[in-house]
């Protein structure tokens, strides 16, 4: 037990995790103006709900605590990542701590295992992995937000969208190892599970607007 729980890729998969499942977005609404988040519109810890709960107290900081949460959930899956890459770890030890990380914020050992939707943590760790697809992806996020202004809908597009992406870009351009997942690791297994999860977190969602009932966020 002891040789298991020393191996390093042990020891990053777990930190992985944890970290992965700090909820930011509870802590900053709790924080900053009391607010329980998880009793707040749908109980997610996500950028979305925050803006949805400040947005009830104190309308000028709503957006502002909203883009801090974004930045927070998808650094805290970033920061692992790197660490990895400092540590030389393989690229197959990256990717699975990658999608730890996401599976730490939508299952967090801080909240019985429950969570947010995964989408800025999957940015997050993801990009330093694969950073043209994740810009790109992105850019389809924020565009589709700017023409539907449905935070679901574009969050859906952008995640899909830059995963499509890694069929299509290391194919067509020579890019090196360390931006190329198809050198990295020979699979997009870790990117269509991570993918999966999103989808499940937003099942809710993505009923919603089918019967076009899902809200706007601005």
């Amino acid at each position: 037990m002891f040789e298991i729980l020393s191996n390093i890729n042990v020891i990053f998969y777990i930190l992985a995790y944890v970290m992965g499942g700090i909820p930011f977005g509870l802590l900053i609404c709790k924080s900053v103006y009391g607010i329980n988040l998880r009793e707040i519109g749908s109980g997610s810890i996500g950028a979305t709900n925050v803006y949805r709960a400040i947005k009830e107290v104190d309308v000028s900081k709503a957006k502002f605590y909203s883009i801090l949460t974004i930045l927070l959930d998808a650094t805290k899956g970033m920061i692992v990542v790197a660490l990895a890459k400092i540590f030389g770890l393989s690229y197959d030890t990256q990717w699975m701590i990658a999608l730890l990380s996401v599976i730490g914020h939508c299952y967090s050992p801080f909240l019985n295992f429950s969570g947010g939707k995964g989408v800025a943590t999957s940015i997050g760790s993801v990009f330093l992995l694969m950073p043209l697809e994740g810009s790109l992806g992105l850019v389809v996020w924020f565009v589709v937000g700017k023409v539907f202004k449905i935070s679901s809908l574009s969050s859906l597009i952008g995640v899909l969208s830059a995963i499509i992406l890694t069929f299509i870009i290391p194919s067509i351009l020579p890019l090196p190892q360390s931006l190329n997942i198809n050198l990295q690791i020979h699979s997009h297994a870790p990117v269509l599970l991570i993918g999966a999860l999103i989808l499940y977190t937003h099942i809710p969602n993505i009923i919603r607007l089918i019967k076009k009932e899902e809200k706007k966020i601005f």
